[in-house]
């Protein structure tokens, strides 16, 4: 899975310098920015004991066309697992691939683009996305079990574990879709030119974005800073399907090899990790790289934030924010001064 992300990044990266100018860049990095605050606000899932977080590849493919959201999904999960220990470092490649391959390359070609493409209005772009983004949620859900069950770590069922990730990651589904028409509905009635031109991948010369990046960026201040402090503390998804299954929200890793390796190396790195400041202890930190060594979520990102309330997930919401920010701007423009000199 990491070859198989590593190889579509590639890809991709070649592509956005063929429609990459000084338009684009921006919008790309607010985005990131964005989806991270977005993330990190965990809903509650009524009736269920469960919630779930925006996973943001619609949105992205929506705004950005699919080859600009892949990367910038990768650097919201690069950042997350590298800094807060969001994700685990070995299950990185199947994270990307699960939240960037079955938005930008299935559900927005396969379902968006189909409904919305040909004379786009607001119901079309309505119905669009909210189809969209739960089948991509879907497709997600299913690459998280069968990817665990290939892994050969866990002993859990196939037959159990689908038939709980799939219904709550419906659940959730719904309600990313809901999220996602609201945002895309808000560029269509400001900037519809951005939509159009993600569709036709070209390039964003000409557009006045500048209301656009700094409506997304005061949106990813507020959400990182003030509204991730109230998000549920309920388990996710997938931490609720492996708790429904063998009594515990997170499986066992490996406690040598190159699990222990990358779980050592992402609590060295980790400044805030889950969100929260770091302990001390020598048991804390114990528990923080075991935590860290196999963690794969079905939306790829988004778990264990025990301490939602805390004062280091604001911190956590705009320092993360904005690392991301600079990471998509970088990759951005050096994509755009490579296609200069190509």
């Amino acid at each position: 899975m990491w070859a198989a992300s590593a190889g579509t990044i590639v890809y991709c990266s070649a592509k956005v310098k063929n429609e990459m100018d000084s338009g684009k860049v921006p919008l790309m990095g607010v985005l990131g920015a964005f989806i991270f605050a977005a993330q990190m606000i965990n809903f509650t899932i009524p009736a269920t004991g469960s919630s779930g977080h925006l996973g943001g590849g619609m949105i992205l493919s929506i705004l950005l066309g699919p080859y600009a959201s892949f990367l910038t999904i990768a650097s919201v999960l690069v950042v997350q697992a590298l800094f807060f220990a969001d994700g685990g470092l070995l299950a990185l490649g199947c994270n990307i691939f699960n939240l960037g391959i079955f938005p930008a390359f299935i559900a927005y070609p396969l379902i968006y683009k189909k409904i919305a493409a040909t004379n786009a209005t607001q119901g079309k772009i309505t119905v669009a996305a909210i189809a969209s983004a739960v089948v991509g949620l879907q497709l997600g859900a299913l690459g998280v079990v069968l990817e665990t069950v290939a892994s050969g770590i866990s002993s859990l069922p196939f037959t159990t574990f689908v038939a709980l990730m799939q219904p709550i990651h419906l659940a959730i589904g719904i309600v990313e879709g809901v999220v996602t028409a609201a945002v895309v509905s808000f560029v269509f009635r400001a900037r519809p030119e951005i939509i159009q031109g993600a569709q036709d991948d070209t390039p964003a010369r000409g557009m006045a974005m500048k209301h656009i990046v700094f409506a997304f960026l005061a949106i990813s201040i507020l959400a990182g800073g003030i509204v991730s402090r109230f998000a549920s503390e309920k388990p996710d998804g997938l931490e609720w399907s492996i708790a429904k299954i063998t009594g515990k929200e997170e499986l066992e890793g490996s406690n040598g090899g190159v699990h222990a390796a990358l779980a050592r190396l992402q609590e060295r790195l980790a400044f805030l990790p889950d969100y929260s400041f770091k302990k001390h202890d020598k048991e804390a930190k114990a528990a923080t790289i075991d935590a860290a060594a196999n963690k794969t979520a079905p939306e790829a990102t988004g778990e264990n934030r025990e301490n939602g309330s805390d004062p280091a997930s604001s911190l956590s919401g705009i320092t993360g924010g904005l690392i991301t920010l600079l990471i998509v701007f970088a990759i951005g423009y050096f994509l755009k001064r490579r296609s200069r000199v190509v």
